[in-house]
């Protein structure tokens, strides 16, 4: 597929702007991804084939996710990458960082996730308990600190920061009592377990929306996605396409029409979003449209 005159123009703009390049001045285009085996790591994989399928050249910065990859947008060492409306939220809001969005992608949903045979049934057991909340850098874990404030725990948990397959592993030790994970429906790495089942987060929803606003709502996880027999309803929190403020407009427009003519190769995750839909995905909260993106979705509604 030749590369298009927007691309063109967009490497043109950013080749002038002097960021990110190889030794010979040709522009890259720097993407930050995620932990691997996670959805951002897959969904950046697949991005970054169909935009080199235009001509572009892009590197995937492998990371912790949503606070790693905001950081590294606002100090200048990515162009775009993912982040948890949550996360984003907060950057934009709080921070004042300046970072924009490309495109809300779909809900994750919030995993806490115990033993079979675990005796915990609601988050309020996790009280003294030996918990993972997500490595350190990642959406997981700013959702998860807020879930745990949310739930009054008469006694704090023992925090650990683990990823999703260590944390696992640390289940299966008993070295730690339940994990959070934020992820699409199903997991894959916990799909393939039937030692594990979910526990259900839906009384903390309302809690969560009065502290944090809509960044977060209902979701249900629906019965035998894990072997359960019932459907686990718990939180669910979009994640968004973002990117620096700064990125040319011309590159903004350029990816977001990529992101959505490949939408049937993206492959995103089975959730609400997940297909891709221009409605569902301008609607980023106090997060601001880059111009380049709002300029793409005109385009399509007119």
């Amino acid at each position: 597929m030749p590369i298009s005159r927007r691309t063109l123009l967009g490497l043109a703009a950013l080749a002038v702007a002097g960021c990110s390049g190889s030794e010979d001045g040709s522009f890259e285009l720097r993407l930050a991804t995620g932990l691997a085996g996670g959805p951002y790591r897959e969904l950046g994989d697949r991005l970054a084939q169909e935009l080199r399928r235009g001509g572009m050249r892009v590197r995937e910065i492998p990371t912790a996710a949503s606070v790693q990859n905001l950081t590294m947008m606002t100090d200048g060492r990515a162009d775009a990458g993912f982040a948890l409306a949550d996360t984003a939220d907060d950057a934009v809001r709080v921070r004042h960082q300046p970072v924009a969005a490309l495109a809300r992608m779909y809900l994750n949903y919030v995993h806490l996730v115990v033993a079979k045979d675990s005796a915990i049934t609601t988050v309020r057991q996790l009280a003294g308990k030996a918990v993972s909340i997500g490595v350190e850098g990642s959406g997981t874990a700013v959702t998860a600190t807020r879930i745990l404030a949310a739930a009054s725990l008469g006694t704090p948990p023992t925090v650990a920061r683990l990823d999703l397959d260590a944390s696992i592993e640390a289940l299966r030790g008993g070295r730690i009592e339940a994990f959070f994970w934020s992820g699409g429906v199903p997991t894959p790495a916990l799909a393939a377990r039937d030692d594990v089942r979910l526990v259900s987060l839906e009384t903390l929803v309302p809690v969560l929306r009065r502290r944090f606003g809509p960044v977060y709502e209902d979701a249900s996880v629906p019965a035998g996605t894990y072997g359960g027999a019932r459907t686990v309803r718990t939180v669910g929190t979009p994640s968004y396409l973002m990117c620096r403020g700064s990125l040319p407009a011309d590159l903004a427009y350029t990816i977001t029409e990529t992101l959505f003519s490949a939408r049937d190769r993206l492959q995103a995750p089975s959730a609400p979003g997940g297909r891709l839909d221009e409605r569902y995905a301008i609607g980023t909260g106090v997060v601001p449209l880059h111009p380049g993106a709002a300029r793409y979705y005109r385009s399509v509604y007119g």
